[in-house]
């Protein structure tokens, strides 16, 4: 029987590996949907390799060239915006990949949850900011939840006939990024093409620049509190240089598991796709080598000072988590057009989380979209006209 597929940005890097996996396998998928924002060419080249009859891109003018593209072909049907979910899904399909980076990933996401029986979540905003809603949709739709990170879906496979309260302590790993043995005193002068060159893994601007200051990791520690539900205290970063071990698994009853496989996220994708079925992958022998030199070690906080930020997360979903996201993304927009440092992305973050409007969204409890999205226009407000007014940000 063809199982049905729908891939929610399919022309970023976790899209266009899904894609490359369901190539070798067109006579057992169809794909009912690809989505874009701007990427107009890719978007229609890969609708016409897969034969795909539904395209949503979101820009206003990418919708109108492809649009006018498309005018004598009847075989395709292009919306504006997600709105069209109702139109081009007739009943639950079997899988979903939400893979559109940012805040702007979290609509769509809440949107096809019903359309689907199962999805699978890369956007990492949406499980941060928006967890309690998402959960809610997928227990209101009996939908399945698949979690896409590589350390997400290390702690998913490995919890494989456990229940998550069996969990002692769940031990993340982090490469440390490109700056793990750069001198403190040349933090200052770091530029954004040095920030971008990630040694392990090859990503987009904004998450190589996350990896960077370390946010990224406390994004996916809130990530593994939100999905198995275990509080920030039994969660630990460790630095792996390698990026071989993806989680370690404590649990109570003194076993430990570590997940390790290629640096690559083909594996994780495919294997949400193929979720407890025997299917192979090609991948690399066992690497001896680097499991004889595993080399974790603890984070130095003076290298890392997001990490302070672990200490002033609120231990329930909250509107807080909302400000982090939104303050970070418009700082790092800052710092790849050159008009903040490095070193200014924490410290300048963490002057508004921690001024007294901010901290008091901790107690307030985001119950509908709206309330994250006029948050996140307002914080992006207020740091634009502060950073525009602050003399000494550069």
């Amino acid at each position: 029987m063809i199982k049905k597929v729908a891939i929610l940005g399919s022309t970023g890097s976790i899209g266009k590996s899904l894609l490359n996996i369901l190539a070798s396998d067109k006579k057992n998928y169809q794909i009912e949907l690809l989505t874009a924002d701007k990427n107009h060419k890719l978007l229609l080249n890969q609708a016409k390799k897969f034969k795909v009859k539904n395209l949503i891109i979101t820009n206003k003018k990418s919708y109108e060239v492809l649009k006018d593209k498309l005018k004598k072909n009847k075989s395709i049907n292009i919306f504006n915006n997600y709105n069209s979910f109702n139109k081009i899904f007739k009943k639950k399909i079997y899988y979903v990949m939400s893979s559109i980076s940012g805040i702007n990933g979290l609509s769509p996401t809440l949107k096809i949850i019903k359309y689907t029986k199962n999805i699978a979540i890369a956007n990492k905003e949406s499980i941060i900011i928006a967890w309690n809603l998402i959960s809610k949709e997928l227990k209101k739709n009996k939908t399945n939840f698949i979690p896409v990170d590589s350390e997400h879906f290390s702690i998913f496979y490995g919890l494989n006939n456990y229940e998550s309260s069996s969990l002692d302590k769940i031990y993340l790993t982090a490469s440390g990024g490109p700056f793990s043995n750069l001198a403190l005193k040349n933090f200052k002068k770091i530029k954004p093409n040095q920030a971008l060159k990630h040694p392990n893994w090859r990503m987009g601007k904004k998450i190589s620049i996350d990896s960077a200051t370390m946010i990224n990791k406390i994004y996916e520690v809130i990530e593994a509190k939100n999905i198995f539900n275990i509080n920030y205290k039994n969660i630990k970063i460790l630095l792996h240089p390698n990026s071989y071990v993806h989680a370690i698994l404590k649990f109570k009853n003194g076993l430990i598991k570590l997940i390790a496989h290629d640096t690559t996220m083909k594996i994780p994708i495919f294997n949400t796709l193929y979720i407890n079925q025997s299917k192979k992958i090609i991948s690399k022998e066992l690497n001896i080598d680097v499991l004889n030199n595993l080399k974790f070690k603890t984070p130095d906080i003076k290298r890392y000072p997001m990490l302070k930020l672990l200490k002033l997360l609120p231990n329930k979903n909250s509107l807080y988590e909302t400000v982090i996201v939104s303050a970070n993304d418009f700082l790092v927009e800052f710092f790849l057009k050159e008009k903040i440092s490095f070193s200014n992305i924490q410290k300048e973050l963490f002057k508004i989380i921690k001024s007294k409007e901010f901290v008091s969204y901790k107690k307030k409890v985001p119950n509908k979209l709206e309330d994250i999205l006029n948050l996140n226009n307002y914080v992006r407000l207020k740091l634009l006209k502060k950073v525009y007014k602050s003399a000494d940000v550069n």
